[in-house]
């Protein structure tokens, strides 16, 4: 898996114009508390009786996570995506159910300015996300 990162300058951008599906896939989005791909969301969306197509909510996405408004991951070719908070932080994933838990974890900012000095590298930016067994699926195997 890896993890895409909204552009750095996305809060000098003009804001995006709310739409009422826009808003649909951001509730339906901070509605699920794991990744999910915009499949299975649109999916969750139309079970709920929701008649947003599959393409807005693609977009709608792709926009969220641009704003900062949501994590995306690369897994298995399919963009996950996952509403967040806005300050920076990192992940631990469940490899198994998807269950995510925002983390904060100054060690690693440390480190990484550290390393990136040690190379002559100013400015930088990283994404830590940690893959494991949450306790309740290491449990059932």
């Amino acid at each position: 898996m890896t993890h895409a990162h909204p552009a750095t300058d996305a809060a000098d951008a003009a804001p995006r114009r709310t739409t009422k599906q826009r808003e649909a896939v951001r509730e339906a989005l901070a509605s699920s508390e794991e990744f999910v791909s915009a499949q299975a969301l649109h999916q969750s969306m139309r079970q709920s009786g929701s008649t947003v197509g599959l393409a807005t909510v693609y977009r709608a996405l792709a926009a969220l996570a641009e704003d900062g408004e949501a994590d995306a991951l690369q897994s298995g070719g399919e963009a996950l995506y996952r509403a967040c908070t806005p300050s920076h932080h990192h992940h631990l994933i469940c490899r198994r159910c998807g269950r995510t838990v925002e983390l904060e974890a100054a060690a690693v900012e440390r480190w990484a300015g550290q390393v990136a000095a040690a190379h002559g590298f100013v400015e930088p930016e990283h994404v830590v996300d940690i893959f494991g067994l949450c306790a309740e699926c290491a449990a059932a195997r």
